[in-house]
């Protein structure tokens, strides 16, 4: 059969314009539901699924679900990040998996007791709640101590029947002492430990029994009280959610960006080089990266204003600041080993131009002075070891990005250029807010001829779209080609968009690595959102937001962002919560700050929602204690265009004002 060519060429527009369409979100049925500051699963069929916690000296990936015959599967890989072995790399923490030999054995009326899964509950702890037989139910809280290298486990039998039973919990006292020659520390004592309880329980009485599981050095001594550690974990989850308070109609954003903050900020270690954040997943600890540190999670820490957290990204940039040189030799990659050393496996993935966004970022927000001045001198080395990976054309070079290779990036790739913008961006207001002004005007001036550089040498048509190639000879469409909208590069947002949300890059799991492959990570989704968001297209990347974050907290893999797929099976990496409280940070309020004491924000309105607000900020030198930085915004009419916009200093009103939705708003704190 024979096509004309007109006939030909209808065809091809026709191809060419569905390759245009945007990808709608697909149909999403939750498997969890929102219950109060909680989620809960009402189980009714098989399913497992695991989720990480952590502490200041311990972290648990915590393996549950419902079997076949509806028993409860449960197992713990307990990692202690200060207990290191041998070699001391980056995965070097002691690790253990615990399964049915760490559960006392539980009878009821003299016979083993069976567990029917019933409920799984999450606040920040899990609860597992079974049924043992009718009326009878046990459940067993799960949290990390907040302090101590342990994980505590909660046994809760609770007789609702109307009959007394009687029950058992057998004792568990299981000790392994690791060999010294294995230990960056010599021997270390692994402890499984709960005592025995039996007895009779009454209708509507209760019992419980805790299961400690502990790491320590041969010559220390750990001591951990079930109840205190319960109570302590439950209070610090608290914390993290009474500050940087997300207010929309939407309660699934709210709540996830709840537990965003948790994630987030729960996994600061005491590390023997100081508190150092780490992304855990059981491989990462006791180190930090230019990325998933430096990059994506310290510019969030200062707007929640946790302590530790902000103390662990100071830590970060000083184990960085370490390895300046005066032969402008590359920084690592990562630091590892609480600090004694690094890895640089994968060259230079551009860390310097990591670093140089993420710790000016970091020290506009946090707004004092004298943490900018500390971190000043990293800065500019990063940005003078970037001047020197320039090419003649003002493109910087670099061996790889943060993917490391397991993707294409040429000499130079598109991530690498555009933190290097940002960081002369961030840097020429850092010196600015400090007092020195032609400090600020060069670096501005550098910071213009870099995206100059880039449009030329990246801008480019790609899958049909106006968009980026992410290196020469490029010709996909590739998930990064988000980092300019994310970074306030607007000059092809319009062909950026469509090709993020084209059936090429977006896909059930958000937005993939390359077009074409079925690789995602999660980060790249995230920076996708948020500049879509930033950009103010909201009416288009609403859908996507609401359909990815119902995904994540409600859905078969809970209740946070992850890393990827299908390295790492989804992991629960905490860095990428951070970058999730970003999106509403930087992209749904659009917060970016212009110095120590001053930002802009675009809080534009999606449609449909009267109001939203951000409640106790604790970015921009603003401390610690009162109500924090307050933004709030409400429509003037229902369906109408304009808004209005209230910015509250611990109750004080600073601006109050109707807004057209479209130039940001600036905003100085008073001194």
């Amino acid at each position: 059969m024979h096509m004309t060519l007109r006939t030909h060429a209808a065809l091809a527009a026709a191809l060419f314009a569905a390759s245009l369409a945007q990808a709608a979100p697909p149909a999403f049925t939750p498997r969890w539901q929102i219950d109060g500051n909680a989620i809960r699963w009402q189980v009714a069929d098989t399913h497992r699924d695991q989720l990480e916690m952590s502490g200041r000296q311990v972290s648990a990936v915590i393996d549950y679900g419902s079997q076949a015959d509806g028993t409860l599967l449960l197992s713990r890989t307990v990692v202690w990040p200060m207990l290191r072995t041998i070699p001391d790399d980056t995965h070097a923490s002691l690790i253990r998996k615990f399964g049915p030999e760490a559960t006392p054995a539980i009878a009821i009326d003299g016979a083993p007791a069976a567990e029917q899964l019933r409920q799984v509950r999450f606040d920040g702890r899990l609860a597992l709640q079974s049924q043992l037989a009718p009326g009878l139910l046990l459940t067993r809280t799960l949290t990390p101590s907040p302090d101590e290298p342990a994980l505590v486990e909660r046994l809760e039998l609770v007789n609702n029947g109307k009959t007394a039973r009687r029950y058992s919990f057998a004792a568990l006292a299981t000790s392994e002492t690791t060999p010294a020659d294995k230990g960056t520390h010599g021997a270390y004592v692994i402890e499984v430990r709960s005592p025995v309880r039996e007895g009779t329980l009454a209708p509507g009485a209760r019992t419980h029994v805790d299961v400690i599981i502990s790491g320590r050095l041969q010559n220390e001594m750990v001591y951990v009280d079930g109840e205190e550690a319960l109570q302590a974990r439950a209070r610090k989850v608290a914390q993290w959610r009474d500050e940087l308070v997300l207010e929309t109609p939407d309660p699934v954003l709210d709540a996830m960006f709840a537990f965003s903050k948790v994630r987030a900020a729960e996994s600061v270690f005491a590390t023997r080089g100081g508190l150092l954040h780490g992304p855990g997943g059981t491989r990462y600890y006791a180190a930090v990266w230019a990325n998933d540190q430096a990059e994506y999670v310290n510019p969030f820490f200062p707007y929640l204003g946790d302590r530790a957290a902000v103390q662990s990204a100071v830590t970060s940039f000083g184990l960085f600041a370490r390895y300046m040189n005066p032969e402008y030799k590359p920084l690592p990659s990562s630091i590892v080993a609480e600090g004694r050393s690094y890895w640089n496996g994968a060259g230079d993935r551009g860390d310097c131009a990591m670093i140089s966004y993420g710790a000016s970022q970091f020290a506009l927000a946090q707004g004092d002075a004298g943490t900018a001045r500390q971190l000043l001198p990293l800065i500019d080395w990063c940005l003078e070891f970037t001047r020197r990976q320039r090419d003649a054309d003002g493109i910087v070079h670099s061996d790889s990005d943060e993917l490391e290779g397991r993707f294409p990036a040429g000499k130079a790739n598109l991530s690498t250029n555009v933190l290097a913008y940002g960081g002369l961006s961030g840097a020429a207001r850092l010196n600015a807010a400090l007092g020195d002004p032609q400090r600020a005007a060069a670096l501005q001036q550098e910071a213009r001829e870099q995206r100059a550089a880039i449009e030329r040498h990246f801008g480019a048509s790609i899958g049909g779209y106006d968009t980026y190639r992410y290196y020469a000879g490029n010709d996909k469409l590739r998930a990064w080609i988000a980092l300019p909208l994310a970074l306030g590069i607007t000059e092809r947002q319009r062909g950026t968009i469509d090709a993020l949300l084209s059936p090429q890059l977006w896909s059930e799991n958000g937005v993939l690595t390359e077009a074409g492959d079925k690789t995602f990570w999660d980060r790249a989704t995230l920076y996708a959102l948020r500049g879509l968001l930033k950009a103010g297209e909201l009416e288009r990347s609403m859908p996507y937001l609401r359909y990815y974050s119902g995904r994540r907290l409600l859905g078969e893999h809970v209740p946070y962002a992850v890393e990827a797929w299908p390295e790492g099976q989804q992991r629960h990496l905490s860095a990428e919560s951070g970058l999730y409280a970003r999106v509403m940070t930087e992209g749904l309020f659009g917060i970016e700050p212009t110095g120590l004491r001053s930002f802009s924000f675009a809080p534009r309105l999606p449609k449909g929602w009267p109001r939203m607000a951000l409640r106790r900020i604790r970015a921009f030198g603003t401390g610690a204690q009162g109500e924090g930085l307050e933004l709030a915004t409400t429509r003037l009419k229902p369906g109408q265009p304009g808004q209005r916009v209230l910015v509250r200093l611990d109750g004080k009103i600073l601006l109050d004002r109707a807004w057209d939705g479209k130039a940001p708003l600036q905003v100085t704190l008073p001194d």
